[in-house]
Order: C-alpha cells, then sequence, then structure tokens
C-alpha cells in the first residue's frame, strides 16, 4: 500500500503530541512494508526534494512552514505521489480541507488524524476539516467527543490508540529507582506541582520518587519540591528512552498521572502494562482517566490530598512488573488498526 501522510509540521520543527504520532505511524507503516511518503515542510538541508530517514521518505512541499502556500502547493505533490491513501493531520485544520478537494479529483480516500486541537486553529476552519475527511482516527475517546462536536458524525470516526512494545514490558528488567514515579513531558499542562504537593503531604511516610522527563517547566518543578522541603527525596531523571524508562516503572509500585491536558496518557499506558498501581488526577482536558476507569490497580481523585492518600492505600496491593491486559496496545496490534482503516476507505472508494 502506498501511504501519504499530510503534515506541513513534524517532529524536525517541532515535538507535540501529533508530530510524534504522525512519526510513530509512519515509521510503523514502513516496517510493516508499505511505501510510505510523509509530505512536509522541508527540514533537511540542501536543495534536494526528498530525504529519507528511519525508511521514510519526506517529500518537501514548501521550504519552510507557510499555512497558506502549503494549502496551495500539496495537490499537486499529491498528484505527483499517487497515493492508495492519504492520511492528513489535524493541524492546520485548513490543510484537511485543501487535502480532501484534492483527493476528490485523485479518487483517492482522505483520513484525517486528530490528535487535539490546536489553539492556534480557528473553530471555523476545525468545523470544516472535521466533516471533510472519509474518516477521522482519534486516539482517544475524548478527543472522539471534541471531533462529533465539531460536526463529524459517529460513523465517521474510529479510535486509534498509541502504542507500546509489549515484548519491551516482558523482556526488561526490574530497577528499583522509585516506589512513586511521574512521567511526562514538563511543559504548561504537566500539572507536576500536584504530584508534589500529595508526595509532600507524605513527610512521615517511607517513600521515595522520580520525575522522568523534561521540558520548560522543569526547574519550576526542582523549585517547587524545594521550597516543599522533599527534594532530597524526589529525583529528576530528565527524558529517558523507554528502554530505560521501563525497568523503572516495573520497579516502582505507583505511577502518578496529574497532567492538565492529555489527548492520550501514554506514559500512563507503559505504567499500567507495567503493573504499576496507577493513581490519575481528573481532569476535563485529559483523557487518562479512560485507561483506569473500573480497574482494580488504578484510581481517579480530584485534588492532591486525595492522591496523597492513594498512594497510601496503594499498599494494600501486590508489586506486579506485567499486566497482560494492556497486550492489545502492542505497536503490532495498532498498525493492524490502521492498516484496517485504511483497507476500509479503499474498498469503500471501489464502489464509486
Amino acid at each position: 500500500m502506498r501511504v501519504a501522510l499530510v503534515s506541513m509540521y513534524t517532529t524536525h520543527h517541532e515535538e507535540t503530541g501529533a508530530t510524534r504520532r504522525t512519526r510513530r505511524t509512519a515509521e510503523l507503516l514502513s516496517d510493516r512494508g508499505h511505501e510510505v511518503v510523509v509530505l512536509c515542510a522541508q527540514w533537511w538541508d540542501g536543495e534536494v526534494p526528498e530525504f529519507e530517514h528511519q525508511n521514510v521518505t519526506y517529500r518537501r512541499v514548501t521550504e519552510s512552514p507557510s499555512v497558506g502556500a502549503f494549502a496551495s502547493k500539496v495537490p499537486f505533490v499529491l498528484r505527483d505521489v499517487a497515493p492508495d491513501v492519504i492520511q492528513v493531520a489535524s493541524y492546520p485544520p485548513s490543510h484537511v480541507s485543501a487535502v480532501k478537494t484534492a483527493a476528490r479529483f485523485l479518487r483517492t480516500p482522505v483520513v484525517a488524524d486528530w490528535w487535539n486541537r490546536d489553539d492556534r486553529g480557528g473553530n471555523r476552519a476545525y468545523r470544516r476539516a472535521a466533516k471533510a475527511p472519509d474518516t477521522v482516527v482519534v486516539p482517544s475517546e475524548m478527543i472522539r467527543t471534541q471531533v462529533r462536536e465539531l460536526g463529524a458524525s459517529a460513523d465517521a470516526t474510529r479510535l486509534v490508540p498509541e502504542p507500546l512494545n509489549m515484548g519491551l514490558v516482558r523482556d526488561a528488567p526490574v530497577k528499583e529507582v522509585a516506589d512513586v514515579v511521574y512521567a511526562r513531558d514538563l511543559d504548561e499542562h504537566a500539572n507536576v506541582e500536584s504530584f508534589l504537593l500529595a508526595l509532600a503531604e507524605l513527610r512521615d511516610k517511607d517513600w521515595n520518587a522520580v520525575v522522568i522527563g523534561d521540558g520548560p517547566e522543569r526547574g519550576t518543578a526542582e523549585q517547587t519540591a524545594r521550597d516543599l522541603r522533599i527534594d532530597d527525596r524526589v529525583e529528576f531523571l530528565g527524558e529517558l528512552p523507554a528502554e530505560k524508562a521501563v525497568p523503572i516503572m516495573k520497579g516502582a509500585h505507583v505511577f502518578a498521572q496529574t497532567a492538565t491536558v492529555e489527548p492520550f496518557a501514554t506514559n500512563l499506558l507503559w505504567a499500567l502494562a507495567c503493573g504499576c498501581v496507577c493513581i490519575v488526577e481528573y481532569q476535563a482536558r485529559s483523557s487518562a482517566h479512560e485507561l483506569v476507569e473500573g480497574r482494580e490497580r488504578g484510581s481517579l481523585v480530584t485534588n492532591p490530598q486525595e492522591l496523597a492518600d492513594e498512594i497510601v492505600a496503594a499498599r494494600r496491593f501486590d508489586h506486579e512488573t506485567v499486566d497482560e491486559d494492556f497486550a492489545h496496545y502492542d505497536f503490532r496490534t495498532v498498525v493492524d488498526q490502521y492498516e484496517d482503516v485504511y483497507q476500509t476507505e479503499i474498498d469503500d472508494y471501489g464502489f464509486f
């Protein structure tokens, strides 16, 4: 299958949940044997129009990110690529409409991959983008609701979650570094302060904790730990690859999720698969609660005091290192779901 992934921004321009999802999808599809071309703004040096990276071909649409120029040029690049199916990122939303217009002439189905509504996009453009594609792929039920509120029909949405590597979870060693783990990009939505405030309530208890992740709010978080006088028991490890983070999660007993914005709580998923007792602070713009609702080794809280109480209550559970209930999130299963979405749309186009 020849798949065109349209995303003006890539991880080489900006590291966001949306660009990381596009990169992962491209690489998973390529590993499965599909011919994958990412249509994007150029991020590599030189005058060559294409650049191969991690077995994925990146094709230049514009020399630098420009919403209007990209929308006007992408139809011509799509014509040259001649894909069997097109997947387009939901931001900028005007690109979804531009791709759909081009796809009508190419008689090619369009799948929009909707990570989250970006604050940089306009309301009217997002409404058009939600209705234009043949199918909208979403990472969580929260985002499915968002897309339906913008006008997409229920039948036009498909849930495809973020993947994990269950083989890595099973095979990784157990590294006893901390009792409690927090893991996420430390940006303005991390809300790591709630986690630290909960730990401060437990000064008289025996525990140690780690924060995995880096970002612009790391310095503030470290200062908060000092102000709360728990910095001697909380270690900030910075960003770690899965190969290093998973052994730490397998060695821990509790994972805390407090972020205020989370289209899909990927780190929480890894922690659940690693057997952690997972505690989620409910947030209106986070889908994290979807992963723990109804689970015995998971709970929802609404404030740092409740989080502290649940950390203590987690002691009633035995320590585990692998939870096979989450094997259906393995990357092999997730890429199967993408293939199913694409093939369904291609088959439907055969009837026209």
